[in-house]
């Protein structure tokens, strides 16, 4: 009787390390995201100018939620100038772009806003929590929300000027009373989100974890 019981508990224990192994094989692009077509998880935060920010203050507006860390280089880097001028174009138009640092530090964020000279709110996420809410794997990652607080889209890696325009422009012609999306009716990733891992090469300083977590631009 003791002979069988150890080998069953080894036995039980296979599809719990198979299920561990198949996820840290799986590249979390090739996931969708269960969020796309919910409404977007609530949050406020107090931007680093001390203003309070929340995604509900801005419900009848297209909202362009990204997740980005100041050692993220270059695909951060390279997105910062482009979503500035997407926002310097597109906020008349009832189109608001938030930043939300993850993973970083207040100084060195401070540092990458001004650097760029990035004028529309961004925050820190000091517990880490909006970033869970919404799935975060990595930086950058982008959600496109629609005036009634659903998300439609996630964009993993950072945003050029034309996935900004497909994503956005879209949006506008909606009205704001108009019944939200329904789940899975948009694609939850970009097609280029679909594609093998490729991760960007941090700055100096940069721990191991946060090697791990910085996308590529495809």
């Amino acid at each position: 009787m003791k002979l069988r019981l150890r080998w069953l508990i080894p036995l039980a224990a296979l599809p719990i390390v198979g299920l561990l192994a198949y996820g840290f094989r799986t590249d979390p692009r090739a996931v969708p995201s269960p969020l796309v077509g919910r409404p977007a998880p609530p949050f406020t935060l107090t931007t680093f100018d001390g203003k309070a920010v929340s995604i509900e203050s801005h419900r009848g507006k297209v909202v362009v939620l990204n997740f980005w860390a100041s050692w993220c280089r270059p695909a951060c880097t390279e997105e910062a100038p482009v979503l500035e001028a997407a926002w310097r174009q597109f906020q008349s138009k009832d189109v608001v772009v938030l930043g939300v640092a993850i993973q970083d530090k207040d100084p060195a964020s401070l540092e990458f806003i001004s650097q760029f000279g990035l004028t529309f709110p961004n925050a820190p996420d000091p517990t880490g929590k909006v970033s869970i809410d919404y799935g975060v794997w990595g930086v950058p990652e982008t959600f496109v929300i629609d005036r009634q607080g659903v998300i439609r889209q996630k964009h993993v890696g950072g945003v050029t000027d034309s996935v900004f325009r497909e994503s956005v422009e879209p949006l506008l012609t909606e009205s704001a009373t108009r019944g939200g999306a329904r789940r899975g009716s948009w694609p939850a990733l970009q097609p280029s989100d679909r594609r093998g891992p490729s991760r960007s090469r941090p700055g100096r300083g940069a721990s191991w974890w946060q090697r791990l977590r910085c996308w590529r631009s495809p």
